[in-house]
């Protein structure tokens, strides 16, 4: 298959490491002109150098807006007006005791994990219905099914990025524009790497320590193992491609098994 998206322009929020850095990767191998994404204007450069020696023939745009605010938002649509590509990858975590949550948290992670994608859809959508094409992409996670005791209030975030997508892809039903969203399973990032070596020590090398990780803390996983960013990125290239023209409204899992479900 020929992911081609040549003279298509994306914008990955979120997007100046992990995850979101895989996924601006991917779409510009596939010839997307990328807007890469995040708060710090000093750090997003660097993050753009470094996507830039790791596809070479790529080219990214530097995004530099918080868009978990309106502020922020309205910032990098004047940057980036006609994008035809959106993955809203962009969202916080932590844990939490569920009676420690505080109403100013609540709203901390609605607003950024939720209305940051909503809003964007909003702005960004009309354009795309009006060009016939479009595709809008939403980062989930295997929280939004199997809700984590510890942060329910991030789950509650990524249930309702599902229904945000599914929702969105109504509004542009007909129009060529299609809406998803991806569940990521427990993913190797920095930070979770860091959480890993915290919970099975510094000794073991880091496939062992990762496969122990998985063994004793995340059990459900059939992949016994962390995703890889890029294999969360090869999905969202997928869904972005006009090969995924009869695909909208889903919730696509690329999480190792971790959800014990035919369906999400």
């Amino acid at each position: 298959m020929k992911l081609d998206l040549t003279g298509r322009t994306a914008l990955v929020t979120g997007s100046s490491q992990g995850i979101g850095a895989a996924i601006a990767a991917g779409l510009a191998r596939a010839g997307a002109t990328v807007g890469v994404n995040g708060r710090d204007a000093g750090r997003l450069d660097r993050s753009v150098g470094d996507l830039r020696r790791a596809v070479p023939d790529g080219r990214f745009v530097a995004v530099a807006a918080d868009v978990g605010t309106e502020e922020g938002a309205a910032r990098a649509v004047d940057a980036l007006p006609d994008a035809d590509i959106l993955v809203n990858n962009l969202g916080i975590f932590g844990a939490r005791p569920a009676l420690e949550i505080t109403d100013d948290e609540w709203r901390r992670y609605f607003e950024i994990n939720v209305l940051a994608a909503v809003r964007l859809t909003r702005a960004y959508l009309p354009g795309m219905t009006a060009r016939g094409w479009g595709r809008v992409v939403n980062i989930a996670s295997d929280s939004a099914v199997v809700i984590p005791a510890e942060m329910i209030h991030y789950g509650m975030t990524k249930t309702a990025l599902l229904a945000v997508g599914r929702g969105f892809a109504k509004e542009a039903a007909g129009t060529g524009v299609t809406v998803n969203s991806v569940i990521a399973g427990p993913t190797h990032t920095e930070g979770v790497e860091e959480f890993v070596r915290q919970l099975v020590g510094t000794d073991l090398p880091w496939d062992e320590a990762q496969r122990a990780f998985m063994r004793e803390h995340r059990p459900q996983s059939l992949l016994h193992r962390l995703i890889e960013p890029e294999e969360i990125a090869n999905l969202v290239v997928y869904l972005s491609s006009p090969l995924a023209s009869a695909t909208t409204g889903g919730a696509l899992r690329v999480d190792g098994g971790y959800v014990d479900s035919v369906l999400p």
